[in-house]
């Protein structure tokens, strides 16, 4: 029986990748050593973390004028770093309210400046994207700060906002390279690579050069973007193998057409899911506004919610795993990153289909 993991992070794996990483894991291209044993600073490390940079950079096309981070502290360091090192001297930033990640943004960000709450979805429970025209924009904001993609609440955005001279700063945590984008638009991304790029232990961060090198002073070496950027992430030990990893899916992506095949694939998947939930003649309910669904996190509910527990006992058996949604908003929750692949999620359709047809 395939087993599918439909995890929210960490999350499936590319099985090639897998498959790549068990035959070097003890003797990486005839070196006698494992990836996980070398120095970060012998040549063999320097080179793969040089080629998962490059690689990552052609997916993305990322300008010249941008530093490419490999972090540790996952998105959640970045909520306290981002505001250190871009506030640049001013008392204020703009940040975007539309699920759990963004308020622990908005609350780590509170620590340290004014936050501007420019837009709002909690009167619908977060279940859409707020309307641009709708946002209190101040011009003198440090910057606006948003999260692209709420993994927990499964509102994704389609559209990127314009933000003049104010610097864009976003999580992407859980959909960077599901499609292509243009990284000219933004100040800062970051995103935890635990769900679409690799294992836990990395964050990756995408910095436009003028926006390092104004840290907040007296702050920790460590939490300066400059410290990183003036060190090419070597400063001290890095995640070693999470990089490996990284690089390898990176790989695997540039293999497989790149982000605008991936994008392709990824809104097959999304559409056979929404389909089989919004068909189900209500035994399915996914709460959130048709034009704002995420394509890699999807919640849905049960019509009786006492039926949640035998749903996953079976789903389980069949070996569609991990779908129990966030303990914040309960039901279900079908994570179908980049990795997943398309007989993944029809498994995940026929078993729901059957389950309604003899529940319902």
């Amino acid at each position: 029986m395939a087993i599918y993991n439909f995890s929210a992070g960490p999350a499936v794996l590319p099985h090639e990748v897998l498959l790549q990483a068990k035959e070097e894991l003890l003797d990486w291209h005839g070196n006698g050593m494992s990836v996980m044993e070398m120095s970060h600073r012998g040549k063999e490390f320097m080179g793969i973390a040089a080629q998962a940079e490059q690689d990552l950079r052609d997916l993305l096309a990322i300008p010249a004028n941008y530093k490419v981070l490999f972090l540790q502290g996952g998105a959640h360091l970045q909520f306290a770093m981002i505001p250190l090192n871009l506030l640049r001297g001013k008392a204020s930033a703009d940040y975007v309210n539309t699920g759990e990640w963004s308020k622990k943004a908005i609350g780590e960000a509170k620590k340290f400046c004014d936050v501007n709450v420019v837009a709002n979805n909690a009167d619908r429970n977060f279940s859409y994207v707020p309307a641009f025209n709708t946002w209190q924009l101040d011009p003198n904001a440090a910057y606006l700060h948003y999260t692209s993609n709420e993994t927990i609440g499964g509102v994704e955005f389609n559209w990127v906002p314009d933000t003049g001279v104010v610097p864009l700063v976003a999580d992407m945590s859980s959909h960077i390279l599901s499609r292509p984008m243009d990284v000219s638009k933004y100040g800062l991304i970051y995103a935890g690579a635990q769900k679409n790029i690799g294992p836990a232990g990395l964050c990756i961060v995408i910095v436009r050069e003028d926006l390092v090198g104004h840290a907040y002073p007296g702050i920790p070496t460590m939490l300066d973007y400059k410290t990183h950027a003036d060190n090419d992430s070597m400063y001290n030990t890095p995640p070693t193998y999470g990089i490996y990893m990284a690089g390898l899916v990176f790989q695997w992506l540039k293999r497989n057409g790149g982000l605008a095949a991936m994008e392709k694939v990824n809104m097959t998947k999304a559409k056979l899911l929404y389909d089989a939930i919004d068909t189900s003649s209500g035994f399915y309910h996914c709460p959130v506004t048709v034009s704002d669904r995420s394509r890699m996190n999807v919640p849905f509910t049960l019509k009786d919610n006492v039926l949640d527990s035998e749903f996953l006992k079976q789903a389980d058996a069949n070996g569609l795993l991990q779908l129990k949604g966030h303990r914040s908003v309960g039901g279900m929750r079908a994570s179908i990153y980049n990795a997943m692949p398309l007989a993944g999620v029809q498994a995940l359709v026929s078993f729901m289909n059957d389950f309604a047809l003899k529940k319902g």
